[in-house]
């Protein structure tokens, strides 16, 4: 396997607080609670505090759900190991369609190796993947892209009428039948008949995205002992009533604390990434089977037309904290209070979360893991790699955009006579030029200018030239149209990075289950700050 590192910088579509996390981590360590190092990670665990009953009863929930996905031995064993005592590194995303985009993968592959790094380093730890299963944005998870012949195929459910709701609990319906069908058509094609194998027995109709989404990747990374967590579970909102009644009774301390943490956030140049507004809390409301958010008015929390005192609401959650749910900024907390978290594995988006969340767990759990980025990777086959080589190009030049993609395919065309000869004129013409200047400026200095610009003019229409003989050139050959449509919708689909936007089964049919392990090699914690771009068998 062939592997090329980038740094971060040089891919499209980076942000500022993202790139300054990992370049330069002292600028923006104010608003996280530690370096993202492996040494930090030991440190926390070393000092963390979880009680022996809060982790005896989550290991208890987390043995049942696992078992119902069907987990394996090495789960089984993990689980054992987190009700004696293991650290947590953690991971999550929510649960799309057909395993979502590959970066989900790629996030619990990091997970499960940052685990048997600390444990290799004297500290028991296993690896969590939060499934996101309250989410109520369907649109985000009835999804699919993958990359099948040169061309984009897209699979999609119907909403039916589930907006609003968890969309863990949603059941796919028969719908998905035909997608699976055809989508394991794709697998087999590729040469992964045990891939399609899991991917038929994990999506059936009477599933729903939570319980398909966890099949799926149980049996994915059956040996690798990933233990899966579903937080729709009504014991882990009893687990966590407590929690999610801070959120109620220091509401207003929280929010000024996240207000002035956005405007830090703003003056550092960054802003913020999830808004907070004075009428802000930190849950929703899901007493209705949708999930809405819960705001506050004067002296009274509403939500739709229902409102609450601040102690109405407090006992609301005592009561029945399951038909409560955390925001983007509380989530993690939830989740840190559940389980003995020392690390978790984010992406790009989630670590601009943290530096938010970080007030809100200073003043709720008064503790943080260690926040690290997820392992990112771009994935090459034969055929891409082929093209790159044919046309003279890297993968950054396709995320350069069509237009300059097109530039660069035509131009390398141009047969190679031709294209020494244009090399040629190109050079004369400024060589004469030179001597031209000389002798103009010497006549009247205020003419340089016009020289100037007559170059610029004469190079411009040589490369246009240049350009058009070499689009004649490849519409001779008629491939041009169908190589940039190759390129692009498997490295640059949609103008988004591959790993936000394909489904990662083609690639892991075609490489077969030892690519999971390969992956895994390549996303420890001393190369989680560059970006590999991949060479598949």
């Amino acid at each position: 396997m062939e592997c090329r590192a980038l740094p971060f910088r040089q891919l499209p579509h980076q942000s500022k607080l993202f790139l300054q996390f990992l370049d330069d981590f002292s600028s923006v360590a104010k608003f996280y609670g530690h370096p993202p190092t492996l040494a930090a990670i030991k440190k926390v665990a070393r000092s963390l505090g979880y009680p022996d009953e809060r982790r005896s009863e989550v290991a208890a929930i987390l043995r049942e759900q696992n078992a119902a996905l069907g987990c394996g031995e090495a789960a089984r064993e993990n689980l054992n190991r987190l009700a004696k005592g293991a650290v947590a590194v953690v991971s999550g995303q929510q649960v799309g369609l057909f395993s979502g985009p590959a970066f989900a993968i790629y996030k619990a592959v990091s997970a499960i190796q940052i685990a048997q790094e600390l444990t290799q380093a004297g500290i028991d730890a296993v690896p969590v993947f939060w499934m996101a299963t309250e989410d109520h944005d369907l649109d985000e998870v009835r999804t699919s892209t993958w990359f099948h012949q040169g061309k984009l195929t897209r699979y999609e459910l119907p909403g039916n009428g589930e907006a609003g709701k968890p969309v863990g609990g949603i059941t796919l319906g028969p719908a998905v039948q035909e997608l699976v069908h055809e989508g394991e058509k794709i697998l087999i094609a590729a040469g992964g008949e045990f891939v399609a194998a899991i991917f038929r027995e994990s999506y059936g109709a009477e599933e729903t995205y939570g319980s398909a989404f966890g099949k799926l990747f149980t049996r994915l990374f059956a040996e690798h002992g990933l233990i899966l967590l579903d937080p729709l579970d009504a014991r882990l909102h009893r687990v966590a009533g407590a929690v999610l009644q801070k959120a109620v009774e220091d509401r207003d301390a929280l929010n000024d604390a996240l207000l002035a943490r956005g405007k830090e956030l703003d003056k550092a140049g960054y802003g913020a990434q999830v808004k907070v507004t004075a009428r802000s809390t930190l849950i929703f409301s899901m007493e209705t089977g949708t999930r809405q958010p819960i705001s506050m008015s004067v002296d009274k929390f509403i939500c739709g037309g229902r409102s609450w005192t601040r102690d109405e609401l407090m006992s609301a959650v005592n009561v029945a904290p399951e038909k409560f749910s955390p925001n983007a900024l509380f989530r993690p907390v939830i989740q840190d209070h559940l389980l003995p978290t020392v690390a978790y594995i984010a992406g790009p988006a989630e670590i601009a979360y943290f530096a938010q969340a970080e007030v809100v767990y200073r003043k709720v759990l008064g503790r943080m893991p260690v926040i690290l980025p997820r392992a990112a990777f771009t994935i090459l086959d034969a055929k891409v790699e082929k093209l790159l080589r044919r046309y003279g190009l890297k993968v950054e030049d396709v995320w350069r955009g069509s237009q300059e993609l097109r530039r660069r395919m035509e131009t390398s065309r141009v047969p190679k006579a031709l294209g020494k000869n244009f090399d040629k004129s190109v050079k004369e013409s400024e060589k004469m030029l030179a001597q031209l200047k000389k002798q103009i400026v010497r006549l009247d200095p205020t003419l340089g200018g016009a020289v100037e610009t007559a170059r610029k003019k004469i190079a411009f229409q040589l490369e246009k030239l240049k350009r058009k003989a070499g689009k004649a050139q490849t519409f001779k050959e008629g491939l041009i149209a169908a190589h940039q449509e190759f390129l692009e919708s498997l490295l640059y689909p949609h103008k988004t990075l591959q790993s936000r936007e394909l489904c990662f089964l083609p690639f892991l049919a075609q490489w077969g289950m030892a690519g999971l392990k390969e992956l895994q090699g390549l996303a420890g914690s001393k190369k989680m700050f560059e970006h590999k771009i991949l060479r598949i068998p």
